[in-house]
């Protein structure tokens, strides 16, 4: 099922101070869920840590869904659009007008999203943010003000469904693999060529004018401020600051978070530097093919569950994990104890 309407808004965040205060406050763990998953594993018809990874996605999805035994009855993908005025640089061989024309054949079920979504058994929305309305070049200024990039982070605060189980987080946006590189390069630092990429098809000589427009909008923005939460104003983009407020959400609603590609992973690394534990409900999806990925990931501490050189955004990475992590509840709550099936257990 797909769905395509902006959610009706409340305003939690009226500045970046309100932002700033709930991003460094942040409900923790589950521990007594996370040791009661660790006693039901201990019992299963298997070797101690033989599931491997699918016991650690089973006790992650417990510790933050706040459940003894975990679910995933409700699994929702939000996919946030935005354009960007950086693509005036020549950053991409697409024209801005594909987001909108993407936006619609999401609509009509033409994208590889709606397909992984179905056959993962997930519930899509696609949510369109400040109208598709470009940002500024953030090359020549902020790319959002205060008040529109607080309203996009609000949109996304406001789209994660409160019973949702889990959240996959994707996007869409010409142009938006180059707000990525310029965040993360001014969040980490570096050398810009090396969080520049190929995005959606760029040659030799495209991926170092990226690196140069990385360059141009780090020397604007570095020297006006350090804050997280105001770079990713000035060199970010509405669906990154919607993306950043959905996982703001998911962590206060208890919502475990799947986070898709490269423009993900930026999008919520201000949260990373405001609070070293501002992601530790999420968890990475794939590893995505275009560069600077891994090297962002492995900045704010988060491993992938998949590497399929997957470049293509839309939140398919994300959403082709979920069938990895319903295979691990299935395993969990519907093995038999040893006790159950009459085996003996290892002396």
């Amino acid at each position: 099922m797909s769905s395509f309407s902006q959610p009706l808004l409340s305003q939690p965040f009226s500045s970046l101070t309100d932002l700033h205060d709930v991003c460094l406050t942040l409900p923790g763990p589950d521990l007594s869920a996370q040791e009661a998953i660790a006693r039901r594993e201990g019992t299963l018809t298997k070797p101690a840590g033989s599931l491997g990874q699918l016991e650690k996605l089973t006790s992650w999805l417990g510790t933050w869904q706040k459940k003894s035994l975990p679910q995933l009855s409700k699994v929702n993908i939000l996919i946030f659009a935005g354009n960007h005025g950086v693509v005036a640089q020549n950053v991409s061989p697409w024209s801005a007008e594909v987001t909108t024309q993407m936006v619609q054949n999401f609509r009509h079920g033409g994208a590889a999203i709606n397909q992984i979504a179905q056959v993962s058994q997930a519930a899509l929305s696609v949510i369109p943010v400040a109208e598709l309305t470009p940002t500024a070049d953030f090359t020549l200024a902020p790319a959002m003000t205060e008040q529109a990039f607080l309203h996009a982070v609000n949109i996304g605060y406001n789209s994660v469904p409160h019973d949702s189980s889990l959240v996959c987080l994707g996007e869409m946006g010409i142009g938006n693999t180059t707000a990525a590189a310029a965040l993360a390069a001014l969040l980490f630092g570096g050398d810009s060529l090396l969080w520049s990429g190929r995005g959606t098809g760029l040659d030799d000589d495209g991926v170092k004018r990226k690196a140069a427009v990385v360059d141009t909008a780090r020397a604007l923005h570095a020297a006006e401020s350090t804050s997280p939460l105001e770079l990713a104003r000035r060199a970010g983009g509405y669906e990154l600051a919607a993306i950043m407020g959905a996982a703001l959400a998911a962590r206060h609603l208890s919502v475990p978070v799947l986070l898709d590609g490269y423009v993900c992973t930026a999008a919520v690394a201000p949260l990373f530097k405001l609070n070293p534990q501002g992601l530790a409900h999420t968890w990475l999806a794939h590893c995505s093919a275009e560069a600077g990925h891994a090297r962002l990931a492995q900045a704010v501490g988060l491993t992938p569950l998949l590497s399929l050189d997957m470049r293509l955004g839309e939140g398919s990475g994300a959403a082709l994990a979920i069938p990895v992590l319903r295979a691990a509840v299935a395993c969990h709550t519907k093995m038999a104890t040893f006790s159950e099936a009459s085996v003996t257990k290892r002396r």
